[in-house]
């Protein structure tokens, strides 16, 4: 075995862990913190990713810049979502089989919406460290992954700083266990969970602009990453963070490496049978309880 080939597929699974991470942050509060199946959540993503698109190409705003522009627009995107599944669903106690159907709708409405506006043709963007890499001895670094995996781990850290040290992240924790205690302590559950949801769903502003920064997209490439997404929220544990970040890295690892020594179409098979066999040793996931 080639030594040198295993470290840089390690690296370059790190690096794809990284990318794993963000699209599964959102995910991770959704599910895991407020037991919503958003199964819509890599539409919002490819919606960040063509309006990084459209920033870079009409204004030359790079990628990472753009995603953090659109924080606020998909703040409220998120707020108004959860607002109209809460009234329509949640409200009435109607939101596991209908709820499902509502954001499976939402899911087929953004592609369409997004095919109509930018047809079936790859859409990418430029910046100046795409198509570069950075050597340390034998190990390549490149920045189209290793850029995205900075901002990732930054936003993860942002997020696992506001849940642990803000009164409104506490209360997030708390809503996920106990709404009932919460709302004794005089905090509107309801509030609470649709500041978590569109907390959710700015994440994806981010993660759509670390995807279209690694690869080209069409959109119909959210599906790709429904499994992924969910195979990693749940290898993690349930609503954390920290766990999710553990899953989507040792993903990208068994991934690549497999992927380099035994073919691209073997990867996904060998990551979803670690997920099985580790379910059936700790069905909580790594980090859940």
């Amino acid at each position: 075995m080639d030594v040198n080939l295993l470290i840089n597929a390690v690296i370059a699974g790190l690096l794809l862990g990284g990318f794993y991470a963000a699209v599964t942050a959102g995910i991770s509060i959704s599910f895991g913190m407020l037991d919503i199946v958003n199964i819509a959540h890599p539409a919002f993503i490819l919606l960040g990713s063509y309006i990084a698109y459209s920033l870079n190409v009409g204004f030359g705003i790079d990628p990472i810049a753009a995603s953090i522009l659109m924080l606020p627009a998909f703040y409220a995107l998120g707020a108004f979502v959860y607002q109209v599944y809460y009234v329509s669903f949640e409200k009435f106690g109607q939101e596991s089989l209908r709820g499902l159907a509502f954001f499976f709708g939402l899911l087929f409405v953004t592609e369409v919406i997004l095919l109509l506006i930018f047809g079936v043709d790859y859409r990418s963007v430029n910046a100046a460290y795409i198509g570069s890499s950075l050597s340390i001895g034998p190990m390549e670094f490149p920045l189209r992954l290793l850029v995205p995996c900075v901002v990732a781990l930054a936003m993860f850290a942002a997020l696992e700083v506001f849940l642990s040290r803000t009164f409104i992240g506490r209360a997030v924790m708390a809503v996920s266990q106990d709404p009932t205690a919460l709302r004794l302590m005089a905090v509107d559950p309801t509030r609470i969970k649709r500041i978590a949801f569109a907390i959710s769903i700015a994440t994806a502003s981010m993660a759509g602009a670390i995807l279209i920064v690694i690869q080209p997209v069409i959109p119909s490439v959210g599906r790709d990453y429904i499994g992924r997404i969910f195979a990693i929220c749940v290898l993690g544990g349930l609503g954390s963070l920290p766990g999710t970040l553990i899953a989507a890295l040792l993903l990208g690892v068994i991934e690549s490496v497999t992927s380099v020594f035994y073919g691209p179409s073997w990867a996904p098979a060998v990551s979803f049978g670690i997920l099985l066999l580790t379910l059936a040793v700790r069905p909580s996931g790594l980090l859940g309880r």
